[in-house]
């Protein structure tokens, strides 16, 4: 049986035959969900689990299988698009689908050659899993494709979610999911420390306990087929079966539809268009840097421009355009009274003025705001990002500010990371996840003291201090640069290099932002 490594290899190497005529890797793994969904649609079809196929007749893998040359190559582009009228995960998964491999001969040799000669149903959940997700991170790396910005460092991930410590009953969501990382980090963990789990509780976390919400078609494509590989949300033929009842029950195919498209585990939409019903007990998500909310518009003269998007919501507290702040109020308002969260941050969210200081005010008297990670350069597949993890918790109203003491560590500080030769492993989060489990967080190791630790990265600041600070920032730092004292320190020449040119890109997109602005305005 094949191993992820073998599989991803495999799968990647014709990858490359396929770049040579011009496929990008993101193009490359999106033919590639296609195909693996009917694939596996088709082994579920047959013996032992003959379970009904929830693809139409005539449009499923025998189909493919059966057809060479040109033939192939209409059939193929027909089956994606007759697929993307459906609802259901099958909408999901193909809707606006286009076939991008134009060679009907390297078409067939993916079909015949690759997919077919794998049980893809037969490959464990893992495996399979883990094969998807490291075409996903190949194709993050590739800076051309812009797909950086969907990825978060795993072992990041993995520690997030270990300090928030999900629990089998809970409910668990991504705003802004991407390929679904911190879900399939959440499940994997609940999983793996809760060895006793009822089958109750594995059914509500395999079909109610983890959520998505991703902006960008494309990309929740690829969350669906992640989750879906990894054995989360219900499978095309129970929606499928799901369906049946509800039409038999005397409900329109409109409402069935409508009804299937609440059970699928992720959905396409702007998770800051509205709040919703639904409540989480835990948020964790890396929403989109960069750009501040916006939309494309045509003008009177016929011409296209961008226009600063301010969503205007009773439960936020302040009105920007800024996407972080906004986030930053959304997830403070999906959690359940008590609920925690954690949320990746670029730095200008702890110290911009206006909203910024307004929403952090009302996030330390609202809430909790227990912990700050200060994350190092270099991690990100994105370009120029300084970030942060906030971690915070939901409380029910009080005169009383909910936050008593935040906790911050300093990973940045003399840390140089890169994704080439130096990249972050979980063991370099290792001391943060103990101070933030400790007990008596202040009788850790890596406690900073003036006198007695001064190389500290663990420190704690007041509600009072935090306050009484300019514009309420939490943007905090108290080691020495070592770079700026000795020059017996200073990083690598590439890494100082890289360092400038992450600065100045951050820079150019701020006076781009700035730009964008002032042309709206006049």
């Amino acid at each position: 049986m094949s191993t992820a490594d073998t599989l991803v290899s495999k799968l990647w190497a014709y990858c490359n035959v396929l770049r040579d005529d011009g496929l990008s890797y993101g193009d490359y793994v999106e033919q590639l969900t296609y195909l693996l969904f009917l694939k596996m649609a088709d082994e579920y079809s047959r013996p032992p689990w003959n379970r009904p196929s929830p693809v139409p007749e005539g449009y499923g893998w025998p189909a493919l299988v059966a057809k060479d040359g040109d033939a192939l190559e209409v059939h193929y582009r027909k089956t994606l698009e007759h697929l993307g009228k459906q609802h259901g995960l099958l909408g999901l998964v193909f809707r606006k689908s286009q076939n991008k491999i134009q060679d009907p001969a390297k078409l067939r040799r993916l079909i015949a050659d690759l997919i077919d000669r794998e049980q893809w149903v037969m490959v464990g959940v893992d495996v399979k899993g883990d094969a998807y997700e490291g075409l996903l991170e190949r194709n993050a790396q590739d800076t051309k494709s812009g797909a950086g910005q969907y990825f978060t460092p795993r072992p990041l991930i993995d520690a997030i979610v270990s300090c928030v410590d999900p629990k089998p009953n809970e409910t668990i969501v991504d705003p802004a999911c991407g390929t679904g990382g911190f879900l399939l980090a959440a499940h994997q963990h609940i999983v793996s420390t809760n060895k006793a789990m009822t089958r109750e509780e594995r059914e509500h976390l395999r079909l109610d306990g983890l959520r998505g919400i991703e902006i960008v078609q494309s990309v929740t494509r690829l969350c669906a087929m992640n989750l879906m590989l990894h054995g989360v949300g219900p499978t095309p033929q129970e929606l499928e079966k799901l369906r049946q009842e509800l039409v038999d029950a005397g409900k329109s195919e409109d409402q069935a539809d409508g009804e299937i498209d609440k059970r699928l585990p992720v959905r396409a939409d702007d998770a800051l268009r509205e709040l919703g019903s639904d409540r989480y007990d835990v948020v964790l998500t890396n929403p989109p840097f960069g750009k501040k909310s916006s939309v494309m518009v045509v003008t009177e003269e016929g011409e296209t421009d961008r226009q600063a998007i301010t969503y205007e919501r009773d439960d936020f507290w302040a009105s920007t355009t800024n996407k972080q702040l906004n986030f930053v109020q959304h997830v403070r308002s999906m959690l359940n009274i008590h609920g925690r969260a954690a949320v990746v941050v670029p730095d200008n969210v702890l110290f911009e003025g206006g909203a910024g200081e307004t929403v952090r005010r009302a996030l330390l008297r609202d809430c909790d705001v227990h912990t700050l990670l200060r994350l190092p350069t270099g991690i990100f597949y994105a370009q120029g990002v300084k970030a942060n993890v906030l971690f915070f918790d939901r409380k029910p109203a009080s005169p009383n500010p909910w936050t008593r003491k935040l906790w911050v560590y300093d990973l940045r500080t003399n840390k140089h990371f890169t994704l080439k030769t130096k990249r972050m492993r979980r063991a370099d989060l290792g001391e943060f996840v103990a101070c933030y489990g400790a007990e008596d967080r202040g009788a850790v190791d890596a406690l900073w003291d003036e006198e007695g630790n001064p190389e500290g990265r663990w420190r704690a600041y007041s509600y009072d201090e935090l306050v009484a600070r300019d514009k309420c920032s939490l943007d905090t730092f108290w080691l020495k640069d070592d770079s700026l004292l000795d020059a017996e320190n200073l990083p690598e020449p590439d890494e100082i290099a890289q360092e400038i040119a992450e600065d100045l890109r951050a820079a150019l997109e701020q006076i781009e932002e700035i730009l964008g602005d002032l042309e709206g305005a006049a």
